[in-house]
Protein backbone atom coordinates (compact mmCIF):
# COMPACT_ATOMS: atom_id res chain seq x y z
CA UNK A 1 0.00 0.00 0.00
CA UNK A 2 1.13 3.54 -0.86
CA UNK A 3 -1.12 6.73 0.15
CA UNK A 4 -0.19 10.83 0.50
CA UNK A 5 -2.58 13.30 1.97
CA UNK A 6 -1.81 16.05 4.17
CA UNK A 7 -0.89 15.57 7.67
CA UNK A 8 -4.50 17.65 8.14
CA UNK A 9 -6.19 14.88 6.27
CA UNK A 10 -4.95 12.31 8.85
CA UNK A 11 -5.05 14.36 11.86
CA UNK A 12 -8.53 14.38 11.42
CA UNK A 13 -9.36 10.81 10.24
CA UNK A 14 -7.06 9.73 13.35
CA UNK A 15 -9.17 12.03 15.91
CA UNK A 16 -12.43 10.69 14.60
CA UNK A 17 -11.77 6.62 14.29
CA UNK A 18 -9.78 7.06 17.74
CA UNK A 19 -13.23 6.97 19.96
CA UNK A 20 -13.62 3.61 18.63
CA UNK A 21 -10.36 2.06 20.25
CA UNK A 22 -10.97 0.64 23.47
CA UNK A 23 -8.72 1.57 26.57
CA UNK A 24 -8.10 -1.78 27.43
CA UNK A 25 -8.49 -5.09 25.70
CA UNK A 26 -7.16 -9.14 24.87
CA UNK A 27 -7.55 -8.71 21.44
CA UNK A 28 -4.81 -6.66 20.38
CA UNK A 29 -5.74 -5.78 17.07
CA UNK A 30 -9.26 -3.93 18.56
CA UNK A 31 -5.49 -1.41 19.35
CA UNK A 32 -5.27 -0.35 16.22
CA UNK A 33 -6.38 1.71 13.46
CA UNK A 34 -7.58 0.17 10.08
CA UNK A 35 -6.07 2.30 7.25
CA UNK A 36 -7.32 0.69 3.20
CA UNK A 37 -7.06 2.14 0.33
CA UNK A 38 -8.45 0.87 -2.58
CA UNK A 39 -11.50 1.81 -5.58
CA UNK A 40 -9.83 5.52 -5.27
CA UNK A 41 -10.87 5.43 -1.75
CA UNK A 42 -8.84 5.93 1.59
CA UNK A 43 -10.82 4.41 5.00
CA UNK A 44 -9.80 4.38 8.59
CA UNK A 45 -11.61 2.58 10.69
CA UNK A 46 -11.77 1.52 14.61
CA UNK A 47 -13.70 -0.86 16.66
CA UNK A 48 -14.20 -2.13 20.22
CA UNK A 49 -17.00 -4.45 19.10
CA UNK A 50 -19.36 -2.77 20.53
CA UNK A 51 -18.55 0.51 18.45
CA UNK A 52 -17.35 1.00 15.35
CA UNK A 53 -16.32 4.59 13.54
CA UNK A 54 -15.16 4.51 9.98
CA UNK A 55 -14.15 7.27 7.91
CA UNK A 56 -12.84 8.27 4.61
CA UNK A 57 -9.78 11.06 3.90
CA UNK A 58 -8.89 12.84 0.84
CA UNK A 59 -5.23 11.58 -0.17
CA UNK A 60 -4.08 10.07 -3.38
CA UNK A 61 -3.95 6.31 -3.81
CA UNK A 62 -0.26 4.96 -5.62
CA UNK A 63 -0.84 0.97 -4.69
CA UNK A 64 -4.06 -0.35 -3.02
CA UNK A 65 -3.52 -2.40 0.14
CA UNK A 66 -4.68 -2.44 3.59
CA UNK A 67 -2.92 -2.72 7.03
CA UNK A 68 -3.56 -2.16 10.59
CA UNK A 69 -1.55 0.08 13.05
CA UNK A 70 -1.07 0.43 16.27
CA UNK A 71 -3.46 3.58 17.33
CA UNK A 72 -1.59 4.97 19.79
CA UNK A 73 1.66 5.50 18.40
CA UNK A 74 0.36 6.19 15.20
CA UNK A 75 -1.81 8.93 16.44
CA UNK A 76 1.17 10.21 18.89
CA UNK A 77 3.41 10.33 16.17
CA UNK A 78 0.81 12.05 12.70
CA UNK A 79 0.23 14.68 15.68
CA UNK A 80 3.74 15.62 16.11
CA UNK A 81 4.29 15.60 12.17
CA UNK A 82 5.41 18.65 10.38
CA UNK A 83 2.62 20.31 8.10
CA UNK A 84 2.58 19.27 4.28
CA UNK A 85 2.08 16.42 2.57
CA UNK A 86 2.39 12.88 4.32
CA UNK A 87 2.68 9.39 2.39
CA UNK A 88 2.22 6.34 3.92
CA UNK A 89 3.65 2.94 2.29
CA UNK A 90 3.96 -0.22 4.01
CA UNK A 91 5.82 -3.52 2.49
CA UNK A 92 5.75 -7.25 2.35
CA UNK A 93 6.88 -7.79 6.18
CA UNK A 94 3.97 -5.17 7.09
CA UNK A 95 6.52 -2.43 7.96
CA UNK A 96 4.81 1.11 7.68
CA UNK A 97 6.90 4.25 7.21
CA UNK A 98 5.59 7.20 7.32
CA UNK A 99 7.14 10.65 5.66
CA UNK A 100 6.30 14.23 5.67
CA UNK A 101 8.91 16.73 4.86
CA UNK A 102 12.76 15.11 6.66
CA UNK A 103 10.95 13.39 9.06
CA UNK A 104 10.74 9.46 8.93
CA UNK A 105 8.97 6.65 11.18
CA UNK A 106 9.02 3.16 10.52
CA UNK A 107 6.26 1.53 12.44
CA UNK A 108 5.36 -2.35 12.45
CA UNK A 109 1.78 -3.02 11.26
CA UNK A 110 -0.52 -5.93 11.48
CA UNK A 111 -1.98 -7.90 8.88
CA UNK A 112 -5.51 -5.79 8.19
CA UNK A 113 -7.12 -9.15 7.08
CA UNK A 114 -6.91 -10.00 10.79
CA UNK A 115 -9.09 -6.61 11.57
CA UNK A 116 -12.66 -6.80 12.68
CA UNK A 117 -14.76 -5.02 9.99
CA UNK A 118 -18.03 -2.82 11.18
CA UNK A 119 -21.31 -5.20 10.70
CA UNK A 120 -23.09 -5.02 7.25
CA UNK A 121 -26.83 -3.54 8.25
CA UNK A 122 -29.61 -3.16 6.21
CA UNK A 123 -30.35 0.13 5.22
CA UNK A 124 -33.61 0.36 4.70
CA UNK A 125 -35.34 1.61 7.74
CA UNK A 126 -33.47 5.20 8.12
CA UNK A 127 -34.80 8.53 9.81
CA UNK A 128 -33.11 11.69 8.84
CA UNK A 129 -32.51 14.67 11.56
CA UNK A 130 -30.33 17.62 10.98
CA UNK A 131 -26.31 17.36 13.19
CA UNK A 132 -27.52 20.56 14.93
CA UNK A 133 -30.40 19.00 16.33
CA UNK A 134 -28.79 15.72 16.81
CA UNK A 135 -26.11 17.54 18.95
CA UNK A 136 -28.59 19.73 20.97
CA UNK A 137 -30.64 16.69 21.47
CA UNK A 138 -27.12 15.00 23.28
CA UNK A 139 -25.73 17.99 24.82
CA UNK A 140 -29.74 18.64 26.53
CA UNK A 141 -30.04 14.94 27.69
CA UNK A 142 -26.82 12.97 28.21
CA UNK A 143 -25.57 14.81 31.44
CA UNK A 144 -28.62 12.77 32.46
CA UNK A 145 -27.55 9.28 32.00
CA UNK A 146 -25.72 7.04 34.80
CA UNK A 147 -22.01 6.33 34.49
CA UNK A 148 -21.54 3.05 35.74
CA UNK A 149 -22.65 -0.30 34.91
CA UNK A 150 -25.11 -1.29 37.39
CA UNK A 151 -27.93 -1.08 35.67
CA UNK A 152 -26.74 -1.42 32.20
CA UNK A 153 -30.11 0.41 30.83
CA UNK A 154 -29.55 3.40 32.70
CA UNK A 155 -26.53 3.85 31.01
CA UNK A 156 -28.14 4.04 27.65
CA UNK A 157 -30.75 6.53 26.14
CA UNK A 158 -34.44 5.80 24.94
CA UNK A 159 -34.72 6.95 21.40
CA UNK A 160 -38.61 6.50 21.01
CA UNK A 161 -40.11 7.62 17.75
CA UNK A 162 -43.89 8.25 16.84
CA UNK A 163 -44.83 9.37 14.12
CA UNK A 164 -43.51 12.64 13.25
CA UNK A 165 -41.70 13.35 16.74
CA UNK A 166 -38.82 11.82 18.46
CA UNK A 167 -38.37 11.85 21.64
CA UNK A 168 -34.84 11.32 23.86
CA UNK A 169 -35.15 10.23 27.57
CA UNK A 170 -31.84 9.55 30.10
CA UNK A 171 -31.94 8.87 33.55
CA UNK A 172 -29.63 8.16 36.43
CA UNK A 173 -32.12 6.88 39.26
CA UNK A 174 -31.68 10.53 40.58
CA UNK A 175 -32.64 12.80 37.60
CA UNK A 176 -34.71 12.34 33.66
CA UNK A 177 -33.76 14.04 31.26
CA UNK A 178 -36.72 14.26 28.57
CA UNK A 179 -36.30 15.94 24.81
CA UNK A 180 -39.46 16.12 22.47
CA UNK A 181 -38.18 16.86 19.05
CA UNK A 182 -40.29 17.43 15.76
CA UNK A 183 -39.09 15.38 12.56
CA UNK A 184 -39.39 16.47 8.90
CA UNK A 185 -41.76 13.40 8.10
CA UNK A 186 -43.05 10.79 9.83
CA UNK A 187 -41.53 7.35 10.57
CA UNK A 188 -42.61 3.82 11.55
CA UNK A 189 -43.09 3.80 15.80
CA UNK A 190 -39.83 2.58 17.11
CA UNK A 191 -38.01 2.28 20.36
CA UNK A 192 -34.41 1.69 20.97
CA UNK A 193 -31.89 2.22 23.85
CA UNK A 194 -28.58 3.63 22.19
CA UNK A 195 -25.42 3.41 24.99
CA UNK A 196 -24.41 6.90 26.05
CA UNK A 197 -20.85 6.60 25.33
CA UNK A 198 -22.03 6.37 21.14
CA UNK A 199 -23.87 9.26 21.46
CA UNK A 200 -21.20 11.10 23.27
CA UNK A 201 -18.45 10.33 20.90
CA UNK A 202 -21.27 11.05 18.00
CA UNK A 203 -21.51 14.52 19.33
CA UNK A 204 -17.77 14.95 19.90
CA UNK A 205 -17.57 14.25 15.47
CA UNK A 206 -21.09 16.05 14.64
CA UNK A 207 -20.47 19.85 13.46
CA UNK A 208 -23.59 20.92 14.30
CA UNK A 209 -24.49 22.12 11.20
CA UNK A 210 -28.04 22.81 10.41
CA UNK A 211 -28.02 22.08 6.52
CA UNK A 212 -26.33 18.49 6.98
CA UNK A 213 -28.52 15.44 7.93
CA UNK A 214 -27.39 12.81 9.69
CA UNK A 215 -28.90 9.62 8.36
CA UNK A 216 -30.13 6.94 11.17
CA UNK A 217 -30.64 3.44 10.30
CA UNK A 218 -32.07 0.96 12.79
CA UNK A 219 -31.56 -2.83 12.82
CA UNK A 220 -32.41 -5.50 15.61
CA UNK A 221 -29.20 -5.55 17.42
CA UNK A 222 -27.07 -2.40 15.93
CA UNK A 223 -27.73 1.61 14.62
CA UNK A 224 -25.77 2.97 12.45
CA UNK A 225 -25.35 7.37 11.83
CA UNK A 226 -24.02 8.50 8.43
CA UNK A 227 -22.91 11.87 8.30
CA UNK A 228 -20.58 13.82 6.08
CA UNK A 229 -17.81 11.11 5.44
CA UNK A 230 -18.45 9.41 8.45
CA UNK A 231 -20.28 6.15 9.83
CA UNK A 232 -20.69 5.01 13.66
CA UNK A 233 -21.87 1.65 14.10
CA UNK A 234 -22.84 0.67 17.54
CA UNK A 235 -24.75 -1.95 19.46
CA UNK A 236 -28.24 -1.34 21.02
CA UNK A 237 -28.64 -2.07 24.47
CA UNK A 238 -31.15 -4.67 25.50
CA UNK A 239 -34.11 -4.97 27.56
CA UNK A 240 -37.37 -2.67 28.12
CA UNK A 241 -37.24 1.08 28.98
CA UNK A 242 -38.52 2.41 31.87
CA UNK A 243 -42.41 3.46 31.80
CA UNK A 244 -41.42 7.37 31.52
CA UNK A 245 -45.14 8.60 30.88
CA UNK A 246 -45.87 6.88 34.74
CA UNK A 247 -43.57 9.17 36.09
CA UNK A 248 -44.90 12.57 34.25
CA UNK A 249 -47.73 14.25 36.17
CA UNK A 250 -49.52 17.30 35.63
CA UNK A 251 -50.49 17.76 38.72
CA UNK A 252 -48.49 20.43 41.43
CA UNK A 253 -48.94 22.49 44.49
CA UNK A 254 -46.57 25.27 43.53
CA UNK A 255 -45.37 26.56 40.03
CA UNK A 256 -42.64 28.93 40.01
CA UNK A 257 -40.92 31.11 37.03
CA UNK A 258 -37.58 32.58 37.69
CA UNK A 259 -34.78 34.06 35.78
CA UNK A 260 -32.93 31.18 34.42
CA UNK A 261 -29.06 32.87 34.89
CA UNK A 262 -30.09 34.07 38.30
CA UNK A 263 -30.94 31.15 40.02
CA UNK A 264 -28.04 29.49 38.10
CA UNK A 265 -25.40 31.65 39.88
CA UNK A 266 -26.76 31.23 43.48
CA UNK A 267 -26.78 27.67 42.54
CA UNK A 268 -23.21 27.85 41.63
CA UNK A 269 -22.12 30.24 44.42
CA UNK A 270 -23.58 27.51 46.96
CA UNK A 271 -21.32 24.83 45.59
CA UNK A 272 -18.15 27.11 47.07
CA UNK A 273 -19.18 26.08 50.28
CA UNK A 274 -18.79 22.16 49.62
CA UNK A 275 -16.07 19.90 50.16
CA UNK A 276 -15.27 17.66 47.11
CA UNK A 277 -17.04 14.53 47.38
CA UNK A 278 -19.14 16.02 50.30
CA UNK A 279 -22.99 15.11 49.73
CA UNK A 280 -24.52 18.48 51.16
CA UNK A 281 -27.95 19.73 49.66
CA UNK A 282 -28.74 23.20 48.75
CA UNK A 283 -32.31 24.35 50.62
CA UNK A 284 -34.65 26.32 48.36
CA UNK A 285 -37.27 27.58 50.61
CA UNK A 286 -40.23 29.37 47.99
CA UNK A 287 -42.27 32.44 48.90
CA UNK A 288 -44.34 34.53 47.75
CA UNK A 289 -42.23 36.78 45.74
CA UNK A 290 -38.70 35.45 46.48
CA UNK A 291 -36.67 32.19 46.50
CA UNK A 292 -34.81 31.75 49.29
CA UNK A 293 -31.33 29.77 48.95
CA UNK A 294 -29.43 28.51 51.59
CA UNK A 295 -26.40 26.55 52.45
CA UNK A 296 -24.87 25.69 55.86
CA UNK A 297 -21.53 23.74 55.57
CA UNK A 298 -18.44 22.68 57.43
CA UNK A 299 -16.63 25.96 55.30
CA UNK A 300 -19.71 28.10 56.22
CA UNK A 301 -22.49 29.46 55.12
CA UNK A 302 -24.50 31.37 52.55
CA UNK A 303 -27.93 33.30 51.72
CA UNK A 304 -29.50 34.56 49.30
CA UNK A 305 -32.57 35.81 47.76
CA UNK A 306 -34.25 35.26 44.40
CA UNK A 307 -36.96 37.10 42.89
CA UNK A 308 -39.68 34.40 41.50
CA UNK A 309 -43.32 34.87 40.59
CA UNK A 310 -45.00 31.81 42.58
CA UNK A 311 -48.54 30.39 42.09
CA UNK A 312 -49.61 27.98 44.87
CA UNK A 313 -47.71 26.99 48.15
CA UNK A 314 -44.98 28.44 49.76
CA UNK A 315 -42.58 25.10 49.65
CA UNK A 316 -39.21 24.23 51.04
CA UNK A 317 -37.03 21.99 49.69
CA UNK A 318 -33.77 20.11 49.41
CA UNK A 319 -31.35 20.08 45.93
CA UNK A 320 -28.11 18.45 45.29
CA UNK A 321 -27.12 21.51 43.76
CA UNK A 322 -25.20 20.03 40.83
CA UNK A 323 -28.28 17.72 39.62
CA UNK A 324 -29.80 21.28 39.64
CA UNK A 325 -26.71 22.86 37.68
CA UNK A 326 -26.37 20.76 34.88
CA UNK A 327 -30.29 21.23 33.92
CA UNK A 328 -30.33 24.47 34.16
CA UNK A 329 -27.04 25.01 31.91
CA UNK A 330 -28.87 22.77 29.06
CA UNK A 331 -31.91 25.36 29.24
CA UNK A 332 -31.16 27.90 26.43
CA UNK A 333 -34.51 30.21 27.44
CA UNK A 334 -33.82 33.15 29.54
CA UNK A 335 -37.06 32.17 32.21
CA UNK A 336 -37.55 28.64 33.13
CA UNK A 337 -40.99 27.13 35.11
CA UNK A 338 -40.58 25.20 38.02
CA UNK A 339 -43.16 22.80 39.19
CA UNK A 340 -43.64 21.11 42.80
CA UNK A 341 -45.78 18.76 44.90
CA UNK A 342 -44.58 18.74 48.13
CA UNK A 343 -40.70 18.89 49.89
CA UNK A 344 -40.60 14.76 49.12
CA UNK A 345 -41.96 14.80 45.52
CA UNK A 346 -39.96 15.20 42.12
CA UNK A 347 -39.53 18.92 40.86
CA UNK A 348 -40.12 19.31 37.19
CA UNK A 349 -38.73 22.26 34.87
CA UNK A 350 -40.45 22.60 31.79
CA UNK A 351 -41.56 24.50 29.21
CA UNK A 352 -45.23 25.10 27.78
CA UNK A 353 -44.82 23.03 24.95
CA UNK A 354 -43.15 20.30 26.72
CA UNK A 355 -40.24 20.11 24.46
CA UNK A 356 -37.51 20.02 27.91
CA UNK A 357 -38.95 18.02 30.44
CA UNK A 358 -36.52 17.47 33.06
CA UNK A 359 -37.46 15.68 36.46
CA UNK A 360 -35.06 16.49 39.53
CA UNK A 361 -35.78 14.24 42.83
CA UNK A 362 -35.54 16.03 45.95
CA UNK A 363 -32.97 15.19 49.24
CA UNK A 364 -33.69 15.23 52.51
CA UNK A 365 -32.21 17.99 54.66
CA UNK A 366 -32.56 19.40 58.44
CA UNK A 367 -34.28 22.48 59.08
Amino acid sequence: MKISCTKESLVNGVSIVSKAVPGKTTMPILECILIEASNGIIRMTANDMELGIETRIDGVIEDNGIIAINAKFFGDMVRRLPNGMVTIETDASLLTTITCMNTKFNLPGKSGEDFPYLPDISKNDVLSISQYSLKELIRQTSFSLADNETNKIMTGELFEISGNRLRAVALDGHRIAIRNIELSQSYEAKKVIIPGKTLNEISKILSGNTESDVNIYFAETNVVFEFDDSTVVSRLIEGDYFDIDQMITDNYSTQVNVNKNDFLSSIERTTLLIKEGEKKPVVVNILDDNMEISINSALGSLDEKVEIQKTGNDIMIGFNPKFLIDVLKVVDEDNISMYLMSAKAPCFIRDEDNKYIYIVLPVNFKS
